[in-house]
């Protein structure tokens, strides 16, 4: 939507007003006996209050209405949004989606919340230690309602269509080759512009911050400045019809009706937003002499563990970035790995999987399920010649990757009727070289 305006920075303490409403935020105190233009001082706390001030994390927010003020909730259809991770029996197998069904603009409606399915995760929301992966296929905008997480942090990738999302601290425009984040408890509402598509990482329990750099140094990777969070925008809206807050609660989803619009906020100060990141603005650091990096030097957000170096989800992408190593195979190596590793594709062909492996599907490798690159990449690759090439030129893929063993839905294994049962062929030509007479070329 041109003409919407951000700020900058990751984490940062904010402060943002409505300019229809100027000196809306009280000055030198978060909670003033009477606030400016008569409004209420309401704080959303995204941490305890005894955190560390490093890992603090609050916005105050100043309404016009409080967010108290709604009927009592009551529970609602979940349709194919879960955290039950019992269903089905658990599949080791390498598993691979064909690009999840959009309904057509012909079909019946279906908003992002009613879009909303869960093909796997694991954990608890209840004990705050976990993580749900899910897809959202919508075809209509959210009227009167609005969706608010009180499980965790929504980690949002649109793969197909533009999404306008309202929050209590503005309005943020997402497109395809762009993140957003929003974070526990903010209540937030989705407008679509046709066919829609994407992916959601959810995590309970921590928050998403940018990855360390270790011997990166200061500057790489995904930088603080080039995240952008919404500027205060509020309207002041009765809705007497009914205005619906649907609730995520322990993974069930729970809806309450009130008559005014929720973005009533005309003023916010804090560290606690929603915002959103331009994947073309990351920095590829990568290998310029022999072998092939790790992953891990492509994350973009991650969510830590209590254990050093292990994280309950990492956000990973592989972007446009040249090829320059000598004596290496090039695209990733076959491997087992302790960590789930759950794959998607936002536009173009994943170098290791050019044919089966499509935009708007997906993949999921388990934790020590064996995976790499199919019959016809290592062959090209075992052969080509080695010269600076552009690696993933048009192409976007991403990985969520997490600590924790995914149980998939009975949803992703048969109700999508989306689940690839040929994927396995992929690596069938892959043929034994062994000669055990072989002895090293001379250089």
């Amino acid at each position: 939507m041109a003409g919407l305006k951000y700020l900058s920075g990751f984490g940062n303490e904010f402060s943002s007003e409505d300019p229809r409403c100027p000196g809306s935020l009280p000055e030198g105190q978060n909670n003033p006996q009477v606030c400016p233009y008569g409004l209420y001082a309401e704080q959303l706390s995204g941490s305890a209050f005894t955190c560390p001030r490093s890992t603090n994390k609050r916005s105050w927010l100043y309404r016009i209405l409080p967010s108290v003020k709604h009927k009592p909730f009551k529970p609602m259809p979940c349709g194919d949004l879960t955290e039950n991770w019992d269903e089905v029996e658990p599949d080791p197998n390498q598993l691979r989606w064909l690009p999840f069904t959009i309904l057509k603009s012909t079909d019946k409606k279906v908003d992002f919340v009613a879009g909303l399915h869960t093909i796997c995760g694991a954990g608890n929301s209840k004990s705050r230690n976990g993580i749900g992966i899910h897809v959202f296929t919508c075809n209509t905008s959210m009227v009167d309602k609005c969706f608010n997480n009180s499980d965790g942090d929504f980690l949002i990738v649109p793969q197909q269509g533009d999404i306008l999302i309202t929050t209590e601290f503005g309005k943020m425009m997402v497109e395809p080759n762009e993140i957003c984040v929003i974070q526990q408890g903010m209540r937030f509402s989705v407008d679509v512009f046709g066919e829609t598509r994407g992916y959601i990482l959810e995590v309970y329990g921590a928050h998403f911050e940018l990855p360390d750099l270790g011997p990166i140094g200061a500057n790489g990777l995904a930088n603080p400045g080039d995240f952008l969070c919404p500027v205060a925008w509020f309207e002041d809206r009765t809705v007497p019809s009914g205005y619906t807050i649907i609730n995520k609660y322990q993974g069930k989803l729970f809806a309450c009706q009130q008559d005014f619009s929720p973005f009533n906020v005309v003023a916010w100060h804090g560290n606690y937003t929603p915002y959103k990141y331009n994947l073309k603005h990351f920095m590829v650091i990568n290998c310029v002499a022999f072998d092939h990096a790790d992953p891990s030097i492509f994350t973009v957000l991650t969510a830590k563990s209590t254990k050093p170096g292990v994280a309950i989800a990492d956000f990973v992408i592989f972007p446009p970035r040249w090829g320059v190593a000598d004596h290496t195979f090039r695209p990733p190596y076959y491997h087992r790995n302790c960590m789930s590793e759950f794959m998607g594709l936002i536009k173009g062909h994943y170098e290791a999987k050019e044919e089966g492996f499509q935009p708007g599907g997906g993949s999921l490798h388990s934790i020590m399920t064996p995976h790499g690159p199919d019959g016809d990449c290592f062959q090209k690759n075992s052969t080509a010649e080695l010269k600076p090439e552009r690696v993933a030129e048009g192409t976007m893929a991403f990985m969520f990757e997490s600590s924790f063993s995914m149980a998939v839905t009975k949803w992703g294994l048969e109700t999508c009727q989306r689940l690839d049962k040929t994927y396995y062929q992929c690596w069938e030509s892959l043929r034994s070289n062994f000669n055990p007479n072989w002895k090293p070329s001379k250089q």
